[in-house]
């Protein structure tokens, strides 16, 4: 899983190269197109080469899965990725074309284009190099490199896309294999928060925030980084800049922690933040044979499928019983693909499957939470005290998450973050 840098020897990176990322919100209409070029305009005006990564415009990713699903329920994830990697081609192309309009000299790039490849894992493919001769080429001549996000190429040449908010995981990979020592990410919010501020306004933005406390929130649905970002980001020694689109004022900064300068740590609370996830559904399986080997070959087709579980548990059956259940999560974009490749597997050990779709994952995350006492209590009593009841439980020494019915989500969020005290002025104290 290593980011293979590989710059031109004759062709040595500009001084200064600054990498910036711009979503689907950012670049939503021409207008907004226009506002970004200016943006970037300012950079290069300031002396940067600037190397730019794009989401597609608005909603048009989620317009074209609407449209490869009229053709077929479960479409081929290879013609899926390359239907979905045209949004973010639009994007540059346009982007570019305003940039030469404000005199700004740009070259659009698509992802293999730009020498991302990746591994044949359609529709959450990961990067495992970049070629960075093409780019390095590029800025001798032009003063922005516009690369489509979201999306590279196998070794056999297929086009893959990354996932879900995969352009943030190009850019942080192209700011490593450029030496940017710091990634921009613009959102529609103005920093990361304590929790989703669309959702609850009352939530407090963080001035930096360790990368633990962040890739744990993002893996746990806070929408505004991409998990696989994160990992990059720490793994190669990335620092993230997350602000607003819409204005210059500091945002957040995701880095080591060190010396006491991540979010738990600074502000004194033993959590950071929460997060809430609607586009979860849980897997049950019930009546399969309690005998070894059962688990592993549901999660091994479930693996070779390219899916990912979540809060796995497993019941214990009683004096007698030859039979066992379990429930995981997953998200739900993929609840087809894994009744799937459960199937076959129940067929030949007997059992039945059922997907629920009214649940929510509700998590914490704190730096501190394994080593505070009181911590899982409160939460508990949080949830409880709006009336939601707990499905399921997972725990690690940064984050406590529970699965709970989805009409008690957004009050169970708001309970939780007032219990932590994580709105203004809170005191976050545990005891």
């Amino acid at each position: 899983m290593l980011l293979r840098m590989e710059p031109l020897p004759t062709q040595p990176a500009p001084s200064k190269v600054l990498v910036q990322k711009f979503g689907g919100t950012s670049v939503g209409d021409i207008e907004r197109i226009h506002k970004v070029a200016a943006r970037i305009a300012r950079s290069v005006s300031e002396g940067a080469r600037v190397v730019v990564a794009v989401s597609a415009m608005g909603r048009s990713t989620d317009q074209l899965i609407a449209l490869a699903r009229q053709v077929s329920p479960r479409p081929s994830r290879r013609e899926l990725d390359v239907l979905m990697a045209t949004g973010e081609q639009q994007t540059i192309a346009l982007l570019c074309m305003a940039l030469e309009e404000v005199g700004v000299r740009a070259r659009s790039f698509t992802g293999w284009q730009a020498g991302i490849l990746t591994d044949d894992l359609h529709g959450s493919a990961r990067i495992l190099e970049v070629r960075s001769g093409p780019l390095l080429e590029a800025l001798g001549h032009v003063d922005v490199a516009v690369v489509a996000g979201f999306q590279g190429q196998d070794a056999r040449g297929n086009l893959t896309t990354l996932g879900r908010g995969g352009s943030d995981t190009t850019a942080v990979a192209l700011a490593a294999a450029l030496g940017a020592d710091t990634c921009e990410i613009y959102t529609d919010t103005d920093g990361i928060y304590t929790t989703d501020p669309h959702i609850l306004p009352g939530a407090r933005k963080l001035q930096v925030i360790d990368y633990e406390e962040m890739l744990e929130l993002a893996s746990l649905g806070a929408r505004v980084l991409h998990a696989r970002s994160v990992w990059y980001a720490r793994r190669y020694g990335v620092k993230l800049h997350v602000r607003s689109s819409f204005d210059f004022k500091e945002g957040t900064y995701v880095m080591e922690a060190g010396n006491g300068e991540g979010g738990s740590m600074r502000t004194g609370h033993a959590v950071t933040g929460v997060a809430l996830d609607m586009n979860q559904n849980r897997i049950s399986i019930m009546g399969v044979q309690d005998r070894p080997g059962v688990a592993a070959s549901l999660f091994g087709m479930l693996g070779q499928s390219g899916i990912s579980a979540d809060m796995i548990i497993q019941g214990v059956p009683g004096a007698g019983d030859s039979r066992q259940q379990m429930a995981f999560t997953i998200n739900r974009d993929l609840v087809e693909d894994a009744m799937h490749a459960i199937r076959p597997v129940l067929a030949g050990t007997g059992g039945s499957v059922r997907a629920d779709d009214d649940i929510a994952k509700l998590s914490i995350v704190g730096i501190a939470i394994g080593s505070t006492p009181g911590i899982a209590g409160r939460m508990f009593e949080a949830v409880a005290s709006v009336g939601a009841n707990i499905e399921m439980i997972s725990t690690s020494e940064v984050r406590i998450s529970v699965v709970i019915g989805a009409e008690h989500a957004r009050e169970a969020l708001a309970a939780v973050h007032a219990a932590f005290g994580l709105e203004n002025g809170g005191s976050g104290q545990v005891g």
